[in-house]
């Protein structure tokens, strides 16, 4: 699996996500800085997570509007693989990608922690190789994750089978709608979701919990 992740100004979590795409794939990822007008040669991008420039207007509001998203549109309309993780899905959001948007937290507070997670849909490629219903460790670590969308929406993605992960056993830490944590496009070639997974591949971190994220996404390839 060949994937490349875009840098914004204001990104901080790049790295890790490189970190986690290698160590799975066994490949390095191309680098992209948000001012290229294309793309390398890969099969998955991903819009990692940070503050993209400072969080001005609205979480992702301008990073949706950078030079390399057409790039992206365009490599989403062609049936590539985009995942955006925290900031990225609220560029995903923002840039017309996903539906609905990412609010304050209800709380209205920064919330650092570890969550549960259930994989509540493998009907998606990036979530194909995994065990519906089963859940898993993973950190979150944002201001505006609290998913909101309008009821016809909320419809749409839940009997579509489109939520790809919830927040389980009451550790919702933002008030998102109905625990929404990810969601996937109509295609499913398209996810974004606020908690990291990045952040849990690795023996040197707490858990690995979330490496079977990333090898159901090198699966999709290897099966194709």
């Amino acid at each position: 699996m060949k994937s490349a992740v875009v840098t914004f100004p204001g990104s901080n979590r790049e790295r890790d996500m490189m970190h986690a795409l290698e160590l799975v794939s066994g490949r390095k990822p191309e680098a992209v800085w948000h001012a290229d007008t294309s793309l390398p040669d890969v099969d998955l991008v991903v819009l990692p997570g940070g503050f993209s420039y400072g969080d001005y207007l609205r979480s992702g509001a301008i990073a949706a509007r950078a030079p390399v998203m057409d790039a992206i549109r365009a490599f989403a309309a062609r049936g590539g693989m985009v995942l955006g993780v925290c900031n990225g899905f609220q560029m995903l959001t923002e840039a017309g990608l996903l539906p609905g948007a990412l609010m304050r937290n209800a709380g209205l507070t920064f919330v650092c922690r570890e969550v549960q997670l259930e994989t509540a849909s493998t009907a998606n490629r990036f979530t194909a190789g995994m065990r519906k219903g089963e859940t898993w460790r993973c950190p979150v670590a944002h201001h505006d994750g609290n998913y909101f969308a309008d009821a016809e929406t909320i419809a749409r993605l839940e009997g579509e089978n489109r939520v790809a992960f919830r927040y389980a056993n009451g550790t919702n830490p933002n008030g998102s709608i109905n625990d929404i944590a990810g969601i996937a496009n109509e295609a499913g070639n398209v996810l974004g979701m606020m908690p990291h997974p990045e952040n849990y591949v690795d023996a040197q971190q707490a858990s690995t919990d979330g490496r079977a994220f990333f090898e159901s996404i090198c699966g999709a390839f290897a099966a194709a």
